[in-house]
Parts: structure tokens; sequence; C-alpha cells
């Protein structure tokens, strides 16, 4: 491209960034460096009543999760700070000034009353359109309809009024979208929307544009949910005398429902119990918390490489990607139209994938941390060893701990079905035999463990197979899991005849087997 690349993730510090907002912060990232850009974050602080604390700084350790960094911020700084709306006030009013001058904006003075007795008008009358528009608004209390006499007097008088764009009244806006092609919309059906609100904040729209200007934003790429808005983008350009400097746009699919069947949304998290949200956001003390990724377990590139193909794909049956391999991968061209179903089994997949190809090292290094937490003792190389048993077994990061825990604890409970079914005095006399083996009390290798289960079950005329569910039940409370010898060498032959102990007595006062 000749000039640089400069995109910018713009969220609004209105509450907590659903993945939506993730996947289209990763695709500028990921679109800026694959043509050696910029990625800028810009916080869109305009609409202050719905400001939340704590918002900002979470969309901000949601991305630094991600792996995505920032080039240009209002941490980072930069040529073209602030980076903050909020702190660019007097920028907005300059800009919305000269549309007045220009007549490609006006002052409107309607109260809340009127607004509502205008569209209730229009309903009686069944107009197509209950807007603000370049019909109605020869009928209402602006500077196109008011004496400028009259309109100095209020502004003089501090008679509150917004500034509305002048959309001209019929006129073709097309654009050329990278994602969905032409767009072309007539202005019949686009309103005079507010530029700038009557406690002196831009909206969205004005703010948006005149930034993207001023920080040479070459790409504007976000959610679909935008592209009504995109028309009245290119009027301002236009009527901002910037048409020729006017960013490329890109309108990204929709994430839609598991069943496809509409967008998703946090009650279908809830409704089907998985998280939306890249990391936990707490509403309040009193609250619940919205589950995150993170907490759930996923690894952070695991999240990332699903979130990618999340509306774009590599154009071949490559799923595994780094995030400097996405990078390489990523063109904008290769982006749907269509939604993008969401699918949690997909994401569980990927997060196998990735556990699997982790490290164990790294791997006992999070059990260590879980250990920790619980005040549980585990030292590195009993983490190791346990990691490497448990890597092909677990989902989720959480696991090493829950599905390890017999490593580390006595079981106070067993599977009763297999109790049931599988002792009886020939177990009996196995787990008797295969202590007095062990009475020494050293440790051993799976080999040497395998070795003694073998003479004592045939010195009981007893096959392996017969007692290895209810040898396993009683070492570990349940009735699956990995290789019960290696099990065995984890936990030490003392904690083996230990546990036997406990589960002879423990089977024995089973109901059968009083």
């Amino acid at each position: 491209m000749s000039s640089e690349v400069r995109v910018r993730f713009a969220p609004s510090p209105t509450g907590v960034l659903h993945i939506g907002g993730v996947r289209t912060a990763l695709y500028n990232y990921l679109f800026a460096k694959k043509h050696g850009g910029k990625f800028i974050l810009r916080i869109e602080d305009t609409d202050q009543a719905r400001f939340v604390e704590g918002a900002e700084q979470y969309i901000k350790d949601a991305l630094a999760w991600c792996g995505i960094q920032i080039d240009e911020g209002t941490d980072e700084g930069g040529a073209y700070a602030p980076y903050k709306q909020s702190e660019r006030k007097e920028l907005y009013k300059k800009y919305a000034q000269q549309m007045i001058d220009d007549g490609t904006a006006y002052y409107a003075f309607d109260t809340a009353e009127e607004l509502d007795e205008m569209r209730e008008t229009l309903k009686k009358a069944k107009a197509n359109s209950l807007n603000y528009n370049s019909i109605t608004r020869n009928t209402m209390k602006n500077s196109l309809t008011l004496s400028p006499e009259e309109v100095k007097e209020r502004i003089d008088s501090g008679d509150p009024y917004v500034i509305r764009i002048k959309v001209p009244a019929k006129e073709d806006i097309r654009l050329n979208d990278m994602i969905r092609g032409w767009v072309n919309v007539h202005t019949s059906t686009m309103d005079d929307k507010v530029l700038m609100k009557s406690d002196g904040m831009p909206t969205y729209h004005l703010a948006n544009v005149v930034d993207d200007y001023l920080m040479k934003i070459t790409h504007v790429i976000r959610g679909e949910e935008w592209l009504p808005s995109a028309p009245l983008h290119v009027l301002l350009y236009r009527f901002l005398g910037w048409e020729d400097s006017m960013p490329k746009f890109a309108h990204l699919p929709l994430l839609l429902k598991p069943d496809g069947n509409g967008k998703l949304s946090k009650r279908d998290a809830a409704k089907h119990g998985f998280p939306i949200f890249p990391m936990e956001w707490k509403l309040s003390e009193e609250d619940a918390s919205l589950k995150g990724f993170k907490e759930e377990g996923y690894l952070n590139t695991a999240f990332v490489n699903f979130l990618a193909l999340l509306g774009w794909n590599p154009g071949n049956e490559e799923e595994i990607f780094s995030l400097d391999e996405l990078v390489a991968a990523f063109s904008i061209e290769r982006v749907s139209k269509a939604g993008a179903k969401f699918d949690i089994d997909k994401a569980v997949w990927f997060n196998q994938q990735y556990i699997r190809k982790m490290d164990s090292s790294a791997l006992a290094k999070m059990l260590i941390e879980q250990t920790t937490t619980e005040n549980i003792t585990c030292d590195k190389s009993k983490a190791v060893a346990i990691a490497d048993l448990l890597q092909e077994r677990i989902d989720y990061i959480p696991e090493l701990l829950s599905k390890g825990r017999y490593f580390f604890e006595v079981p106070v409970s067993y599977v009763e079905k297999i109790v049931r079914k599988k002792w009886n005095d020939s177990a009996r006399n196995v787990f008797n035999s295969f202590s007095e083996l062990l009475a020494n009390g050293s440790d051993l290798k799976a080999e040497n463990y395998q070795a003694f289960l073998e003479q004592a079950t045939a010195s009981n005329e007893v096959s392996v197979g017969a007692v290895m569910q209810i040898l396993r039940v009683a070492l570990t409370g349940e009735s699956g899991g990995p290789d019960l010898m290696k099990i065995m060498e984890v936990l030490g032959t003392k904690a083996v005849l230990e546990r036997i102990k406990n589960a002879i007595t423990a089977f024995d006062q089973t109901p059968e087997n009083e």
C-alpha cells in the first residue's frame, strides 16, 4: 500500500467488551501488522451518561491478554494524542461550527416533548418515516426555520440546542465496502443525525469522523451494526472537505447464536453456560460475575485462534495458527459477508489442541499456581509428572487440579457402582498380596508397580484386568484416568499402601459386603 496503514479500535467504555468487539480489535490488528502499519486504541467516551467505571481498563487488559499490542493509545501516547474523546471536546466544536457556517449543519432547539409530538403526528398521518429529516425539519424549531435574530437570541439566552447535519433531500450516497462491495443508500431514508449534543459533547458520528481524519486512519474495520451509519459518515467527510482522505471501510459480519438464528448475546451465553467475554467481569460486589474465557481455563493463544476463524478463513484446511501466523495469512478479502455461528465446542477443541502442544513444564507451572492458591504443596518434579499424565485428558487449564486432585488428597468417596460390581474376595486377596509386596515402603517406577501387581494377581489366580478398575477406584476414587501404574509412581508407595488399606475398610462396608 502506498501510505502507512493506520487502523483504530475505538470502543466505548460503557460496559464489558463482548467477544465481537475483541474480534473487531483482532482483525484490525492483523490487518495493520500484515501491511506493516499501526494499531491505535482510541477510547470513545462521549456517552458520559452510560460511562462504566473500570470498563476502559478492562478493554486494555483484554487486548493485552490476547497479545494485541497497541502502537498508539491513552497509555502509549503518540503523535495524535489525546486518544480519549472526552479530552478532545474543543476540537469537535470547531468542526461543527465549520459545518454550520458552510450550511451543511444547523442548530435545532426542539424540546423532547416537541420531538414526541412530531413523531405522533407522523404516526397518525401514516408517514413512511418518523425521523427528523429533510422534510420534517422544515416544520420544527431550528436555524433553518427561525430568523437569524431569533437563533442568536436563543443561543445568547442559554436555550438548550443540538447541532444536526443537514442531509440532502434527494441524493444517492455510495461507498465501496472492502467486504460487501458497493453500498448505495438514498438520502430520503436518512435522518438529520445530531452531531453535537446539548451538553456540548459530540455524538459518535462527528467525533468518529473528525478523529479518524486527524489521526490519519486509512482503514475503518468495524462491526456490521455500523453499516447503516456509513453513508452518514461519507457525507460528513464530504461536508468537511475531506472526501479525498476518506478511509476505506470494511464492515465485519455478525457473530450469531449457536443455531445461527440471530445475533449472539449475553443471554445466550447464560442460557447455554458458555463465556462470551474474554475475561471475567464483575458487575458489582453483590452480583455474580460474567464468565470470561481466561478464567474458564482457555489459553489466550487458543482463544485468539478460535476467534480469528469466526468470519475469516485462510482458503485452505489449515486451522491452527499462532498470532504471527495469523498476521501472515490474514486478508480482508477472505472475511465473509455472512454471519459466523458461535460454536463453543470448536472453542473447546482449539483449547485441547493448544494444551496438547504445550511443554509439560509450562503446564506444571500453571498447576503449581493452582495448588499454591489452595495451600497445597506441590514441587516442580511432581507437577511435571502430573502434567504429563493429564495433558491429553483435560480441556481447560483448571482441570489440572480438578481432574488431578487425587494426586494430593486421599479419596473420601468411591464409585459405588463399581465397588458393588468388582469388590469380592478375590479382589481383596489381590489387594492384600499387592500390599505385602510393597511392604518395604520404597518408591518404585511404574514398571515395578506393574510387575508386583502381576505377581499379586498370578498368586491369586486372578487376571490383572479383573482387578484393575477396582484398584483404580481404591487409589483415586474414580473409575477412569491416566495410566494407573504411573499414577502410583507419582503417589509413592507409602500413599498407595495407605489408600489400599482405607479402601478395603470402606469397600467391606458397602451394603452387599457387610
